[in-house]
């Protein structure tokens, strides 16, 4: 029988988000480096949050999330108030986008953005406008010609996923100003985090009325597997979209361990500095075997080879190895291939793959 029951427009036009690849059929041994995933996990101090959150797993968590907002607050010296927790940062991006975007409406993101901002447009039946980047580094000035009356939302990725380039504040600020006035402009800061000295944006969004931050506890804190994310912005904007945000949309656990983390400075210090070290060296061991790549401020490498086969040779033979990177054809990049920054011994592993992937060739 044909049925009249169709869903909202937009929801049909979305290809649905793949996460890394985590596995390779007959090969064991296996290191994961797909999904930018810190390799250490999480801070001590956060499982042993988790362990002790299971004596209170009947009972409903805070609804306000008081606790973990204030050590947000008290790490980053934001005003707690203005900062929403969400299941991931990607909950806090679909919640702008329906609090904020609909039909009629159009939303910015760059050629080689995340994923999610076409999908969180597409599920509101706004419009999604896709501008062109240079050079795979966000272009302020495309954004800004691609504005029009119906642009109610520029997301940009800072530093972006996939490419691993950012651009200064000087240029966000451009940004910022140059927007429509009905327009939000959302940065999102999973790789905050590894740039050491950047805000990810937070005292541009006290300064202004238009700038909204996103972060992540799944990167450099370990936590992925918890998905917990926050978001800071204007008093307006968090009073609505507390409006729709599930009131028990984090579990007891998923607080405990992220209030947990951020308060352990110690370890996320340790973290960063040690992507630092190892992004750098992958980076130039990469170069030395005729593979370049663009200067990555985040936890991985966007290793660029000279054709689309030669790139999907490349992940043919590494997951032969037993090594799994990230395709990103879907962005647009089919001549890359995005590597996590892995612990010591998974880049020499992959560089070592690499290399001799390289010399099979010649």
């Amino acid at each position: 029988m044909m049925t009249t029951i169709q869903p909202q427009p937009g929801i049909l036009d979305i290809t649905p988000y793949e996460g890394g690849k985590a596995v390779v059929g007959g090969v064991s041994n296996v290191v994961k480096l797909s999904s930018n995933e810190n390799p250490f996990g999480p801070s001590p101090a956060a499982k042993e949050a988790v362990q002790r959150s299971v004596h209170e797993l009947h009972r409903y968590p805070s609804t306000d999330h008081a606790a973990l907002r204030t050590a947000i607050a008290e790490v980053h010296g934001l005003d707690a108030g203005r900062i929403i927790c969400g299941v991931g940062s990607d909950e806090i991006l679909h919640l702008i986008c329906q609090c904020y975007a609909g039909p009629g409406d159009e939303v910015i993101h760059t050629e080689h953005g995340f994923a999610i901002y076409r999908i969180c447009t597409l599920a509101t039946g706004a419009r999604p406008i896709e501008v062109a980047e240079q050079e795979r580094v966000t272009d302020v000035d495309a954004i800004l010609a691609g504005c029009t009356e119906r642009t109610k939302l520029v997301f940009i990725a800072n530093p972006n996923n996939p490419t691993g380039t950012m651009i200064g504040m000087a240029e966000i600020e451009r940004l910022a100003a140059g927007i429509p006035p009905e327009a939000l402009l959302v940065l999102d800061g999973a790789y905050a985090d590894y740039v050491e000295g950047y805000d990810g944006g937070a005292r541009l969004v006290e300064s202004r009325d238009n700038v909204v931050m996103t972060r992540t506890f799944s990167k450099l804190y370990g936590l992925g597997g918890m998905r917990v994310g926050w978001g800071y912005a204007p008093q307006a904007v968090i009073d609505v979209l507390n409006r729709i945000r599930g009131p028990f949309n984090l579990s007891s656990t998923a607080l405990a361990a992220a209030e947990a983390a951020i308060r352990d400075q110690a370890y996320v210090e340790k973290c960063r500095a040690e992507n630092t070290k190892m992004r750098a060296w992958l980076c130039e061991a990469l170069a030395e075997h005729g593979v370049p790549s663009d200067t990555s401020t985040a936890n991985f490498v966007l290793a660029r080879f000279g054709s689309v086969k030669e790139a999907e040779d490349c992940d043919t033979f590494l997951q032969s190895q037993g090594l799994i990177v990230r395709r990103v054809a879907g962005y647009k990049l089919p001549q890359a291939l995005r590597i996590t920054v892995g612990d010591e011994a998974s880049c020499r592993r992959v560089a070592h793959a690499v290399g001799l992937f390289k010399a099979g060739q010649r």
